[in-house]
Protein backbone atom coordinates (compact mmCIF):
# COMPACT_ATOMS: atom_id res chain seq x y z
CA UNK A 1 0.00 0.00 0.00
CA UNK A 2 1.35 3.45 -0.93
CA UNK A 3 0.26 7.00 -0.24
CA UNK A 4 -1.79 8.65 -2.98
CA UNK A 5 -0.13 11.32 -5.09
CA UNK A 6 -2.82 14.00 -4.77
CA UNK A 7 -2.47 16.37 -1.81
CA UNK A 8 -6.08 16.03 -0.66
CA UNK A 9 -6.11 12.22 -0.88
CA UNK A 10 -2.68 12.01 0.79
CA UNK A 11 -3.81 14.18 3.70
CA UNK A 12 -7.10 12.29 4.02
CA UNK A 13 -5.29 8.95 3.99
CA UNK A 14 -2.83 10.05 6.65
CA UNK A 15 -5.65 11.45 8.81
CA UNK A 16 -7.34 8.03 8.54
CA UNK A 17 -4.05 6.37 9.55
CA UNK A 18 -3.77 8.72 12.56
CA UNK A 19 -7.34 7.82 13.53
CA UNK A 20 -6.67 4.09 13.14
CA UNK A 21 -3.55 4.37 15.31
CA UNK A 22 -5.54 6.23 17.96
CA UNK A 23 -8.38 3.70 17.88
CA UNK A 24 -5.94 0.83 18.43
CA UNK A 25 -4.66 2.61 21.54
CA UNK A 26 -8.09 3.00 23.23
CA UNK A 27 -9.67 0.15 25.11
CA UNK A 28 -13.21 0.55 23.86
CA UNK A 29 -13.94 1.61 20.28
CA UNK A 30 -16.78 3.78 21.62
CA UNK A 31 -14.48 5.69 24.00
CA UNK A 32 -13.66 9.29 23.24
CA UNK A 33 -10.23 9.62 21.68
CA UNK A 34 -7.79 11.71 23.70
CA UNK A 35 -7.78 15.32 22.51
CA UNK A 36 -4.16 14.93 21.38
CA UNK A 37 -5.16 12.11 19.04
CA UNK A 38 -8.11 14.07 17.66
CA UNK A 39 -5.76 17.00 17.13
CA UNK A 40 -3.34 14.83 15.14
CA UNK A 41 -6.21 13.65 12.95
CA UNK A 42 -7.48 17.14 12.07
CA UNK A 43 -3.92 18.40 11.71
CA UNK A 44 -3.60 16.65 8.34
CA UNK A 45 -6.46 18.70 6.88
CA UNK A 46 -4.96 21.85 8.40
CA UNK A 47 -1.54 21.13 6.88
CA UNK A 48 -2.96 20.32 3.44
CA UNK A 49 -5.08 23.47 3.54
CA UNK A 50 -2.00 25.53 4.42
CA UNK A 51 0.34 24.25 1.72
CA UNK A 52 0.35 27.56 -0.17
CA UNK A 53 1.24 29.63 2.91
CA UNK A 54 -2.34 30.72 3.67
CA UNK A 55 -5.11 28.50 5.05
CA UNK A 56 -7.73 27.51 2.46
CA UNK A 57 -11.00 26.30 4.01
CA UNK A 58 -12.11 24.61 0.77
CA UNK A 59 -9.06 22.34 0.84
CA UNK A 60 -9.64 21.46 4.51
CA UNK A 61 -13.26 20.59 3.72
CA UNK A 62 -12.15 18.49 0.73
CA UNK A 63 -9.77 16.52 2.98
CA UNK A 64 -12.54 15.89 5.51
CA UNK A 65 -14.90 14.75 2.76
CA UNK A 66 -12.31 12.40 1.28
CA UNK A 67 -11.65 10.88 4.70
CA UNK A 68 -15.21 9.61 4.76
CA UNK A 69 -14.92 8.30 1.22
CA UNK A 70 -11.54 6.57 1.71
CA UNK A 71 -11.87 5.27 5.28
CA UNK A 72 -13.08 1.75 4.53
CA UNK A 73 -10.65 1.24 1.66
CA UNK A 74 -7.63 2.42 3.67
CA UNK A 75 -8.43 0.55 6.88
CA UNK A 76 -9.37 -2.66 5.03
CA UNK A 77 -5.76 -3.03 3.86
CA UNK A 78 -2.45 -3.15 5.63
CA UNK A 79 -2.84 0.41 6.92
CA UNK A 80 0.03 -0.02 9.39
CA UNK A 81 2.48 0.07 6.47
CA UNK A 82 1.46 3.70 5.90
CA UNK A 83 2.38 4.95 9.40
CA UNK A 84 5.98 5.80 8.51
CA UNK A 85 5.21 7.21 5.04
CA UNK A 86 2.60 9.48 6.65
CA UNK A 87 5.09 10.70 9.25
CA UNK A 88 7.55 11.42 6.44
CA UNK A 89 4.91 13.19 4.33
CA UNK A 90 3.59 15.25 7.29
CA UNK A 91 6.49 15.77 9.71
CA UNK A 92 4.72 18.63 11.50
CA UNK A 93 1.94 16.21 12.46
CA UNK A 94 4.44 14.07 14.36
CA UNK A 95 6.07 17.04 16.14
CA UNK A 96 4.90 16.98 19.75
CA UNK A 97 7.53 19.56 20.84
CA UNK A 98 6.65 22.70 18.86
CA UNK A 99 7.85 26.24 19.50
CA UNK A 100 5.81 29.39 19.06
CA UNK A 101 7.02 32.14 16.73
CA UNK A 102 9.46 34.49 18.48
CA UNK A 103 7.68 37.73 17.59
CA UNK A 104 4.83 38.32 20.04
CA UNK A 105 2.31 39.46 17.40
CA UNK A 106 3.09 36.46 15.18
CA UNK A 107 2.67 34.10 18.14
CA UNK A 108 -0.56 35.75 19.30
CA UNK A 109 -2.08 35.69 15.83
CA UNK A 110 -1.06 32.04 15.25
CA UNK A 111 -2.54 31.07 18.62
CA UNK A 112 -5.75 33.01 18.04
CA UNK A 113 -6.31 31.47 14.61
CA UNK A 114 -5.39 27.94 15.74
CA UNK A 115 -7.68 28.25 18.77
CA UNK A 116 -10.58 29.07 16.45
CA UNK A 117 -9.77 26.26 14.01
CA UNK A 118 -9.26 23.63 16.70
CA UNK A 119 -12.33 24.69 18.71
CA UNK A 120 -14.49 24.35 15.59
CA UNK A 121 -12.96 20.99 14.64
CA UNK A 122 -13.39 19.56 18.15
CA UNK A 123 -16.86 21.05 18.57
CA UNK A 124 -17.98 19.15 15.47
CA UNK A 125 -17.13 15.93 17.33
CA UNK A 126 -19.43 16.82 20.22
CA UNK A 127 -17.16 15.19 22.81
CA UNK A 128 -14.61 17.84 23.76
CA UNK A 129 -16.67 20.51 25.51
CA UNK A 130 -14.03 21.58 28.03
CA UNK A 131 -11.27 21.89 25.43
CA UNK A 132 -13.57 23.80 23.07
CA UNK A 133 -14.50 26.20 25.88
CA UNK A 134 -10.84 26.69 26.83
CA UNK A 135 -9.78 27.38 23.24
CA UNK A 136 -12.65 29.81 22.66
CA UNK A 137 -11.85 31.63 25.89
CA UNK A 138 -8.20 31.99 24.86
CA UNK A 139 -9.24 33.13 21.38
CA UNK A 140 -11.48 35.79 22.89
CA UNK A 141 -8.66 37.16 25.06
CA UNK A 142 -6.24 37.18 22.14
CA UNK A 143 -8.75 38.69 19.75
CA UNK A 144 -9.16 41.70 22.04
CA UNK A 145 -5.39 42.18 22.27
CA UNK A 146 -4.80 41.72 18.55
CA UNK A 147 -7.26 44.24 17.12
CA UNK A 148 -5.06 47.34 17.24
CA UNK A 149 -1.76 45.52 16.61
CA UNK A 150 -3.13 43.77 13.53
CA UNK A 151 -4.59 47.03 12.24
CA UNK A 152 -1.17 48.66 12.66
CA UNK A 153 0.50 45.83 10.76
CA UNK A 154 -1.84 45.33 7.79
CA UNK A 155 -4.20 48.30 7.89
CA UNK A 156 -7.93 48.53 8.43
CA UNK A 157 -8.93 46.53 5.36
CA UNK A 158 -10.99 43.52 6.41
CA UNK A 159 -9.60 41.53 3.47
CA UNK A 160 -6.01 42.27 4.54
CA UNK A 161 -6.78 41.28 8.13
CA UNK A 162 -8.44 38.03 7.01
CA UNK A 163 -5.44 37.24 4.80
CA UNK A 164 -3.12 37.85 7.75
CA UNK A 165 -5.25 35.41 9.74
CA UNK A 166 -5.11 32.75 7.02
CA UNK A 167 -1.31 33.15 6.85
CA UNK A 168 -1.03 32.92 10.64
CA UNK A 169 -3.09 29.72 10.67
CA UNK A 170 -0.85 28.24 7.97
CA UNK A 171 2.15 29.13 10.11
CA UNK A 172 0.50 27.50 13.13
CA UNK A 173 -0.03 24.33 11.06
CA UNK A 174 3.70 24.10 10.44
CA UNK A 175 4.67 24.37 14.12
CA UNK A 176 3.63 20.89 15.21
CA UNK A 177 0.77 18.99 16.78
CA UNK A 178 -2.05 21.53 17.26
CA UNK A 179 -2.92 20.44 20.80
CA UNK A 180 0.73 20.77 21.81
CA UNK A 181 0.83 24.21 20.18
CA UNK A 182 -2.32 25.20 22.07
CA UNK A 183 -0.72 24.15 25.36
CA UNK A 184 2.11 26.59 24.57
CA UNK A 185 -0.41 29.26 23.63
CA UNK A 186 -2.34 28.80 26.86
CA UNK A 187 0.89 28.87 28.85
CA UNK A 188 2.09 32.06 27.22
CA UNK A 189 -1.14 33.98 26.68
CA UNK A 190 -3.73 32.28 28.89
Amino acid sequence: MALPDGAVDRAATCAIIAAAEARVAVRDINDKLPVEARGRIVHHALIAASADGAFDAETANAVNKRMGELKDKVTAGAWQTLIQPCRAAFPAAANDAPELPKAALDAELACEQLAEFLANALDAQGRYGQEVADYRRLRGRLNERLASALKARVGSSLAAQQEAGRRALAKAASLGSPVAVMRLCEGRFG
